[in-house]
């Protein structure tokens, strides 16, 4: 109802901004990096349609936000999911809860605790870690679980391995202390997970930072020429929205 509201009136007040993407490198590894600002910026989480379905594409997400005159700034997947697109472990959107929380250790990348939640909520984003947010039960409009995390309090993941050989194209998102800013990051190339961790830490200076997904990461930023084109659908996918033109 608050969307539709807005998008009625046009929203009145100051005009939304649109998420800022750049290009950086670190270490000979390429990186394609946006800053949303949450007290400016109106970032969700999109999984279903009205009917049900599962959205999967940038383009499904754009052809559902033109009925209310509105479109994508910037997007990217935005946690795992299982075969039927389901998400893994805890989803909220718009207020509610599709599947609850996971913080129990299991297989894969989902399952290397410690793992996360990314949680919107009024004017702030955060990163926090699962069984903490399990306790806290911090108030969020949309909340999206995956893992493992990348950043813990400034800190790498313990079980990130500085030699490993496990490369792939990753994206993941990185808050900073105050919640106003959520940095969204996809690679270029391949990279570990101590690498693309590093990052976040030592570039972007996260003190907290959760990986979303390898291999099928897909970005939609039209500014910098990417139109996040895939074959596959996605699970759940978080953008900032703003009025169509």
């Amino acid at each position: 109802m608050k969307h539709w509201l807005c998008a009625l009136l046009i929203c009145l007040a100051a005009p939304l901004a649109a998420a800022e993407c750049r290009e950086q490198t670190y270490q000979d590894n390429r990186f394609v990096v946006c800053d949303v600002d949450l007290t400016s910026e109106d970032l969700r989480l999109f999984l279903k349609d009205d009917a049900g379905e599962v959205l999967g594409y940038f383009s499904s997400v754009n052809a559902q936000l033109k009925q209310s005159g509105e479109k994508l700034s910037f997007a990217m997947n935005a946690g795992m999911y299982h075969e039927d697109r389901a998400p893994v472990g805890l989803y909220l959107e718009n207020g509610a809860q599709e599947q609850r929380i996971i913080t129990s250790d299991g297989p894969g990348n989902f399952g290397l605790l410690p793992n996360g939640v990314f949680c919107i909520g009024e004017n702030r984003a955060d990163v926090i870690e699962a069984r903490k947010f399990a306790r806290r039960a911090p108030e969020c409009t949309y909340a999206s679980q995956s893992g493992p995390m990348l950043v813990i309090d400034g800190a790498l993941h313990p079980r990130f391995l500085i030699d490993s050989t496990s490369r792939y194209i990753r994206n993941g998102v990185g808050t900073n202390k105050d919640g106003s800013i959520a940095t969204f990051v996809i690679s270029r190339n391949t990279v570990t997970f101590h690498e693309f961790g590093s990052f976040f830490r030592d570039v972007l200076n996260t003190p907290n930072a959760l990986f979303f997904d390898g291999n099928i990461s897909r970005l939609y930023a039209p500014q910098i020429g990417s139109s996040g084109i895939g074959w596959n659908k996605l699970g759940p996918i978080v953008g900032t929205v703003i009025p169509a033109e």
